[in-house]
């Protein structure tokens, strides 16, 4: 017996060695100089690729050029059916243009901004580097593409706001050898001020909270409930929210989400399949394409709801056609005044996909 015991803790040993070696290895091919065996090194491909800021000193920025005159041509294509033609439109996002005069160009301080009478603020009125503008764009426009543009689309976009903006001349052409000369002619260049903690931080680090440093709960959920009695105690939450956006409230008009079956929250509706954390599908397929942006499952946003659609074309001959069309191409009129933007960039497929969830829920 003695030797049977001694012979398996000689084999718990050795299966022990054994894994200490391919820990090691793992932490001396994996791990980063620094922190041994946690993660890789990101290769270089993907340093660039997340690496794409546009700094006030214009580091960053990539080569390129573009003109008013392009610009205006991918405006018209691709944001105006947000912003307005000219960047005045106000249904769905405030102005990017307006408020600002000559004289903001020659002092560099826009003086609507201390004006009482002043109805709104446009993007002109308080950006103060043209880098802000130029890295947004290109990161993060159009709302329904996100890094569809080249730099030499964003160079031309820039020049067209700027010219309405009466910043450059209408044949400017914008480039990365004369960004910093429109720089010098930006409205509210003056406006921004570093003396605050974000910029002097005096070595010291921006935050000091140590509640997660050490014996950190791995997954923690943050949420919030009311309970049965109170739910419905100010109306429907639902019907109180902002009139565009994907996150709406809880319909508070019925029980939670959880207390019914197959529940797992709260969300944009009582739809299963809505609330269904999925990676395929055409609920997914509305939620990654930004459909939710405009459209909810029942109640009207920016545009209408989905319940609304499948109600108007409900039997009529064509309807998964024309609606396709629509969605490839947009269009405005029909729901109201704000116009749907195309979205070409789906494949006949997905367009198919989407239409046909929307009409039959299936």
């Amino acid at each position: 017996m003695f030797k049977l015991d001694n012979w398996i803790a000689r084999l718990v040993l050795l299966a022990l060695a054994l894994m200490t070696a391919d820990v090691a290895y793992a932490q001396s091919t994996q791990g980063s100089s620094k922190f041994p065996g946690l993660g890789r090194n990101a290769t270089p491909a993907e340093v660039a690729a997340w690496d794409i800021d546009v700094r006030p000193d214009f580091k960053g920025l990539p080569k390129g050029s573009g003109s008013v005159e392009q610009g205006q041509i991918i405006w018209e294509a691709k944001c105006a059916s947000c912003h307005g033609i000219f960047g005045e439109s106000n249904e769905i996002f405030t102005p990017i243009t307006g408020g600002t005069s000559k004289d903001d160009i020659k002092t560099g301080r826009v003086a609507s901004l201390a004006d009482m009478k002043q109805p709104q603020r446009t993007t002109l009125m308080k950006v103060p580097t043209v880098s802000t503008l130029w890295d947004y764009i290109y990161r993060a426009m159009p709302w329904n593409a996100p890094r569809s543009l080249s730099p030499d689309d964003t160079y031309a976009l820039v020049a067209f706001i700027l010219s309405i903006g009466d910043v450059v001349p209408d044949d400017f052409v914008l480039s990365n050898v004369n960004i910093a000369e429109v720089q010098a002619k930006m409205p509210n260049r003056n406006g921004m001020t570093t003396k605050h903690g974000f910029w002097d931080v005096k070595g010291k680090p921006d935050v000091n909270g140590s509640n997660c440093m050490i014996n950190c709960v791995p997954h923690v959920q943050i949420g919030s409930i009311l309970p049965d009695f109170a739910r419905d105690a100010h109306g429907n939450i639902a019907d109180q929210n902002r009139l565009y956006g994907p996150y709406r409230g809880a319909d508070t008009t019925k029980p939670p989400i959880a207390k019914l079956p197959g529940g797992t929250g709260e969300g944009l509706a009582h739809a299963k399949d809505t609330h269904a954390i999925t990676t395929k599908g055409p609920a997914a397929l509305f939620k990654n394409e930004n459909c939710s942006a405009c459209h909810a499952p029942n109640a009207k946003l920016v545009g209408p709801s989905i319940a609304d659609i499948a109600a108007k074309y409900k039997g009529q001959s064509g309807a998964q056609e024309k609606l396709m069309a629509k969605v490839k191409n947009g269009g405005s009129g029909v729901w109201g005044a704000i116009p749907m933007p195309p979205q070409a960039q789906l494949s006949d497929e997905d367009r198919a996909t989407l239409v046909r969830w929307m009409l039959t829920g299936q």
